[in-house]
């Protein structure tokens, strides 16, 4: 019976991992720019192209289907070529594996990165992740392949739980849930449930950790507590060094010499020091002492 568990469960999910064909992504990641501006502990996402992504995509109402923890070079991993393998991810029928940063090159990513993080917690939060590479997906638990099977259209308030439901190990299945578990380690929050604590003194706020195998990749994009990295930007953008293909001339409307803005639009005008009223009665209480002068 364990068999024949294993060998249906190894079917689904070599079916869910299957690229759907005609995937091109309107804005590919630049590999230099991507390359020279990622740091260990920040988390990339990524808009997937195989069978699970759609999936994954229709139950979290986003871009986004997978996501992979950057941690720099992994020692002994690395690609025939010598690439070094410096992302930590799961994935569905494989469990937690490393891979190259241009593994995802072609793709459509975005770059969230932990704000204040130090060195030592940034450590922590690589090595918890690197420390779970082997860790295998079980096959045979055919809840958690069968449920992205489910004909859509699904609840809205069921699908958070859709991604979760069944898994005995949400780190083996959901990429997300392992990441969340890394910065948990060291109390780092994403999307903490808050309550409000009052006290005599004043009220605070109080995180609670949310259940690992509810994080989705969205999550990261949405967070309060992670920056949005553009390597374009950060690199050094200057709109007016692009070349583009379009050689036509300017409409008339942007070729005209009459200026478009109102006088001043751009200028802030200079607040009075007083109000205008009191100036005027000041002027006046001194006009009698310059008689006295004259």
């Amino acid at each position: 019976m364990g068999v024949m568990l294993d060998t249906v469960g190894k079917l689904i999910a070599s079916y869910l991992q299957k690229e759907v064909p005609g995937y091109e992504p309107f804005t590919p990641s630049d590999p230099e720019h991507l390359r020279g501006v990622i740091q260990p502990g920040d988390v990339l996402l990524v808009e997937g192209n195989n069978r699970i992504s759609g999936i994954i995509k229709y139950l979290t109402q986003s871009t986004w289907s997978h996501a992979a923890l950057y941690v720099g070079p992994i020692d002994g991993a690395f690609e025939p070529d010598g690439e070094p393998h410096v992302l930590i991810e799961a994935n569905i029928g494989e469990g937690v594996t490393s891979a190259p940063l241009s593994k995802y090159f072609s793709y459509h990513t975005r770059m969230c990165r932990p704000v204040g993080l130090s060195y030592e917690d940034r450590h922590t939060v690589c090595r918890y992740a690197i420390n779970r590479i082997g860790f295998g997906y079980d096959t045979k638990n055919i809840l958690d392949l069968m449920r992205f099977l489910i004909p859509l259209p699904i609840p809205q308030r069921w699908r958070r739980r859709m991604i979760s439901l069944g898994s005995g190990d949400p780190t083996k299945i959901i990429c997300s849930a392992l990441i969340a578990q890394a910065f948990g380690a060291v109390r780092y929050p994403i999307l903490p449930k808050i309550t409000q604590a009052a006290s005599r003194q004043a009220r605070r706020e109080i995180l609670h950790i949310r259940d690992s195998s509810l994080y989705m990749p969205r999550d990261f994009d949405i967070s309060p507590y992670f920056e949005i990295v553009k390597p374009t930007i950060v690199r050094g953008f200057d709109y007016t060094a692009l070349h583009w293909a379009d050689t036509t001339k300017p409409s008339p409307e942007v070729a005209d010499d009459t200026d478009p803005f109102p006088e001043g639009i751009f200028e802030t005008p200079e607040a009075p020091l007083a109000p205008v009223a009191a100036c005027e009665q000041d002027e006046a209480e001194r006009e009698p002492s310059r008689e006295y002068a004259a």
